[in-house]
This record gives C-alpha cells, sequence and structure tokens, in this order.
C-alpha cells in the first residue's frame, strides 16, 4: 500500500474518531439537563391533568383553592408539601376511618385509578393552587356554598333574653361562622346536607348529637368537629340544635355568595351573552322595549348571583324571558352571571333603552334566502341558517362551487378545448 493513502486513511479515521468521542462528550454533558426537562414537561402533564380531577373531585369539599371548608381539612398545607408521598397517596386511595374522607382508588371501590390518585399527590405537593382554582372556576364546578355568615343583630339581642340566652348566642355565632356552609341559613338544611332544625333532629339524645357533632358520620360530607371547636362550643351548639325552636326565624340569614370568575369565564359570558341576549337586553345590558335593563342600579341593589342564575335557568313565567336550563350548562349560566356583574361598579341610575333589532335569539332555524349568480349567468339560491347554541351562534352557508358546478366547468372546458383543437386541425388542412 502507497505510504501516502495509509497516511490519509489514518488521518480520516483519526479524525472521525474524534468527532464521535465529541458527540458523545456533548450529550453526556447534556443529558443530565434533557432529563430535567423532560421531567419537568411529564410534571406539567400530570399537573394540568390533576387540577381537572380536582375540580370534578375534591373540590366541593376542600374548597376552591384547597382552603378547605369548614372541618374539611386544607390541602394548600405547607405541612403537605414535605409529607411522605407515600402518605398522602394511602390517604387518598383508602380513605381516612371516621371521617368525611372516602376511598378513591379503584381497589377500595373509588372512581380513580392508581395513576390518576399519583396525579393527585403531585398537585397537592408541586401544584399552583390559584391555577388550580381557576381551572375548578372555568369548569363551573365552584363549590357555591356559603361559607359564613353573621347574625341579625336584633334577633341576636332578642336570643340573649332567653332562658341560657348566651349559651345559645355563642351556639348561633359559631353555627354563622362553622355550620351555615353546609346546613344552611337558620339550620334549615341544603342540597349537600339536611336541615338540623327539625323535629327529627331535636328528638336525638345529646349523646347522640354530641358524638356526631365530635366525630363526624362515616359515609357522610359530615367531619368530625373535635380538632376545630371546644368542647365547650361543641355543647352550645348541641343546646342550639335542641331549642332552636325557639330562637327566631332570620336570625342566621342566607349569605349574599357571589360567583367566581376568571378571565376566561368572563370572556365566555360575553360572548354568551352577545349571542343569547344582547338582542332583547341591549349590547351593553341597557334594555330595550322587549326585556329590562341589567347595567343599571336598580337591577344590582336586591339581586344576588344565585338569583340572577336562578332567573337565567327557570326564566321568568308570563314574560318574553325563556328558560335557559335545557340549552345551557350551568358553567355557562354562571359565566354569564359573572359577566353581568362586572357592570355594577359602573352602572348607572337610570337605564337608557336601545331600540332591538331582529327577533329573539332563542328563536332558532330562521332561514333568509338571496339570490348569487354563477359568472353573473346562472342563478343559484344561497341559504342561510342562525343556530343560537349552548356556547355561541354558529353559521352555516350553503356551499356555492360544490361538485356538480366544479363537474359542469369541467365539461364545458372540455368541450371549449376540443374544438378549440377541431377548428385549428381544420384550418390546417385549409392552408395545405
Amino acid at each position: 500500500m502507497n505510504p501516502k493513502s495509509h497516511l490519509i486513511e489514518s488521518l480520516i479515521g483519526l479524525g472521525a474518531t474524534m468527532l464521535i468521542a465529541a458527540g458523545l462528550g456533548w450529550y453526556m454533558l447534556n443529558e443530565p439537563t434533557r432529563i430535567v426537562s423532560a421531567q419537568e414537561d411529564v410534571l406539567a402533564v400530570q399537573l394540568d391533568e390533576a387540577m381537572t380531577l380536582y375540580a370534578e373531585n375534591c373540590a366541593v369539599c376542600h374548597g376552591l383553592n384547597g382552603e378547605g371548608i369548614g372541618a374539611t381539612p386544607a390541602l394548600n398545607n405547607p405541612a403537605l408539601v414535605t409529607m411522605p408521598f407515600e402518605e398522602i397517596q394511602k390517604t387518598i386511595a383508602r380513605g381516612r376511618y371516621q371521617t368525611a374522607m372516602p376511598a378513591w382508588s379503584l381497589l377500595d371501590g373509588g372512581p380513580l385509578s392508581d395513576y390518576q390518585i399519583d396525579e393527585l399527590v403531585l398537585l397537592i405537593q408541586y401544584g399552583d393552587w390559584t391555577e388550580t382554582g381557576d381551572r375548578v372556576v372555568n369548569l363551573g364546578l365552584a363549590p357555591l356554598v356559603p361559607f359564613t355568615t353573621e347574625a341579625d343583630p336584633a334577633l341576636l339581642e332578642q336570643v340573649g333574653a332567653l332562658s341560657d340566652g348566651a349559651t345559645l348566642q355563642t351556639a348561633v355565632q359559631l353555627f354563622a361562622a362553622s355550620c351555615v356552609s353546609c346546613h344552611g341559613a337558620d339550620g334549615l338544611g341544603t342540597s349537600i346536607a339536611p336541615a338540623l332544625n327539625d323535629e327529627d333532629t331535636r328528638a336525638k339524645t345529646a349523646d347522640e348529637l354530641t358524638r356526631t357533632l365530635t366525630y363526624g358520620n362515616t359515609g357522610t360530607l359530615m367531619a368530625g368537629w373535635s380538632n376545630t371547636l371546644t368542647p365547650e362550643e361543641i355543647s352550645a351548639l348541641i343546646t342550639l340544635i335542641q331549642r332552636w325552636q325557639d330562637v327566631p326565624l332570620g336570625t342566621i340569614p342566607a349569605p349574599n355568595v357571589p360567583i367566581p370568575t376568571t378571565e376566561e369565564s368572563i370572556a365566555l359570558g360575553s360572548q354568551l351573552f352577545t349571542t343569547n341576549c344582547s338582542r332583547c337586553h341591549g349590547p351593553e345590558g341597557q334594555g330595550t322595549p322587549r326585556a329590562p335593563s341589567l347595567n343599571v342600579q336598580s337591577f344590582f341593589v336586591d339581586k344576588t348571583d344565585q338569583a340572577i342564575q336562578q332567573i337565567i335557568t327557570n326564566g321568568v313565567p308570563g314574560t318574553a324571558m325563556p328558560t335557559w336550563g335545557d340549552r345551557m350548562t350551568e358553567a355557562e349560566i354562571q359565566a354569564i352571571v359573572g359577566f353581568i356583574r362586572q357592570w355594577e361598579a359602573t352602572a348607572p341610575e337610570v337605564a337608557t333603552l336601545t331600540r332591538p333589532s331582529g327577533g329573539p335569539p332563542w328563536r332558532n332555524n330562521s332561514t333568509a334566502t338571496t339570490q348569487t349568480t354563477l359568472f353573473g349567468l346562472l342563478p343559484v339560491p344561497a341559504t342561510t341558517q342562525n343556530f343560537t347554541g349552548h356556547a355561541a351562534g354558529n353559521t352555516q352557508t350553503s356551499t356555492l362551487l360544490d361538485w356538480r358546478i366544479l363537474l359542469l366547468i369541467g365539461i364545458l372546458l372540455a368541450s371549449a378545448f376540443t374544438l378549440i383543437s377541431k377548428g385549428l386541425s381544420s384550418l390546417a388542412r385549409l392552408k395545405r
């Protein structure tokens, strides 16, 4: 072999080896960073899925932002961040005995897989609770229960005049601060907890009531209050339950609970209002001869968010206000309520009505027919239908150039090409 050729081959091999070594070295140096980046991407996906799981399964007890409701513990607790992963996992999977915490694992009769439970643990230890709260609101799953209220001062004074009035006053204030969230105003119950102000509950013994308040009621949302209330406070609440017939109705009123909003929910509410409500109530809620003003101080004076939601959901019998609960989801109706509520800060004292245009938005399938022409020669009917749906109005327009018209154009062009070809052939024969 030529020594010169051998030298060149050796140099090429050495260069290739150096390139491979450099590439491997670069890969080894960047591998830790790549692994961390990949782990962060996976964690982001898991946290995103966990926020939806939390909204669907946990927010009703643990609150919008994991703050806890009543005796249900908070999850946005720094102590849980450093707790061993397996302990939190076990609590979610198997529940907690003699508390309102059920078992969530599929193996224990719950609805969640091991992977989903792991995602919830990651949310507790690494998640953003503000972002989680936004997800709960945007999905329309915010727990709209009244957390606290204040006793009516005049009626509370009357309670103080009863026998053992001081104990009853203490109990009324405790109930307003801790129990109204589930058991409702004056203890008359809500959709998530039974009434305590009724004959059946009063018929129970003090020991039964004390045991339930202290340890909770397994299999229900009723948690034990022994870690939150003192024995004296529990005893005062037992006195209230047994003597509720002596307490004036209205002593513990229902509080106003604003529907929580986010930028996304406000944007959705604006879109829904424009599509479904503005034709009757005006583009900015000013009202029209067809429907009253919403963007005026008098509308907001005595209407809570729950009242507005009920009006939209059930309509107003005897008026042009239809029922929207059968064509919108609860989340969509809440989004409209949140959008309307933002007008309150700048709402005028007197409304200026606008003139309505078009028909009511709930009259679906309104059809308008126009005439279009194809190249100015062939008339083609074009029909446009407007559909008002749950989220927004959709417009469907018939396609002008469908396959039949394209086929016709192709035939015309082919015929024209054939005629031109024949004409040119004839002209060529004449010239010969």
